[in-house]
């Protein structure tokens, strides 16, 4: 375990002052990377959505902590403090205002848990085998942030590398820095890079695909079958015409396969040509006509 690990899974003083200070500091900083518009879609938002960050965080508190009551109440009144602050500084950047805080309510669930996780958690201490028991909880919600973000980074090359690097390394080394043992240790490392290789192989075999309807047969844009449609750059996906039953309609049908910029183009029959500008995200899209 190197002198970094040691300091920071079990060489800080946690006070009581300097936790309040981290959990306002951590709740600066991510309601920061919510607002600034073009962190969106990157690592660095990642933090604002979802756990491996705060497992992180929980962990520090933990193994920092003088009892199973003082871990259980660190880690409480931390996320008290900077889930809500978090919203709070989002609300007057925000379209929804205070409704924003109508999602803080799965965090506050979350921050309620913290009592009995960081009660529990505390044992981790005690370097047991059944102390990594307790922690690989911990490690597969950090798998499955990774899963979801090397999915991501399959469709935003290079996006989104840096959290993908960090879940990768916290499975892997969280036993090791965790637990002296080095049995233990080692064990949990080898079980980290075996889900590593396993998630990011089901990756590689099922990558991401947006699929969407992203222009209709209207006043605005006129077409059927017998038009044809394509992308400037095939690497971003394919797109076809297909005709809607239920709205009897004919769309513009797209399975993305990329993000980035690129033209869509709608050619009649005779050869006559519509371009259309098309920014694709994972989740949303936007196209207007050159």
């Amino acid at each position: 375990m190197t002198k970094l690990s040691k300091k920071l899974f079990g060489g800080i003083e946690l006070t009581w002052p300097k936790l309040l200070i981290a959990s306002v500091l951590a709740g600066v900083f991510t309601a920061a990377m919510a607002i600034i518009p073009q962190l969106h879609y990157t690592s660095f938002n990642t933090i604002t959505t979802t756990l491996e960050v705060w497992i992180l965080f929980g962990i520090i508190i933990i193994m920092n902590s003088k009892s199973n009551i003082d871990s259980a109440l660190k880690c409480f009144v931390f996320f008290l403090i900077s889930q809500p602050l978090i919203y709070l500084i989002q609300v007057p950047f925000s379209s929804l205002g205070w409704g924003l805080f109508v999602y803080y309510k799965y965090w506050f669930i979350g921050t309620v848990l913290c009592l009995p996780m960081g009660f529990i958690g505390y044992y981790i201490k005690k370097n047991k085998w059944w102390g990594y028991l307790i922690l690989l909880p911990m490690i597969v919600l950090t798998g499955y942030s990774y899963y979801t973000y090397f999915s991501y980074f399959l469709f935003y090359i290079p996006r989104y590398i840096l959290i993908c690097l960090f879940c990768a390394c916290a499975m892997i080394f969280y036993p090791a820095a965790l637990f002296s043992d080095k049995k233990i240790g080692t064990v949990g490392a080898v079980i980290g890079c075996a889900g590593v290789a396993v998630l990011t192989v089901l990756c590689l075999l099922n990558p991401p695909i947006y699929n969407t309807e992203i222009m209709s047969d209207n006043d605005e844009h006129r077409f059927d079958d017998t038009y044809s449609v394509y992308l400037a750059d095939d690497k971003y996906g394919d797109v076809s015409i297909v005709y809607i039953d239920s709205i009897e309609e004919y769309m513009v049908h797209a399975d993305f396969k990329r993000a980035g910029k690129t033209v869509l183009t709608l050619e009649s029959p005779s050869g006559e040509k519509k371009e259309y500008d098309l920014a694709i995200e994972r989740d949303t899209y936007e196209v207007r006509e050159r």
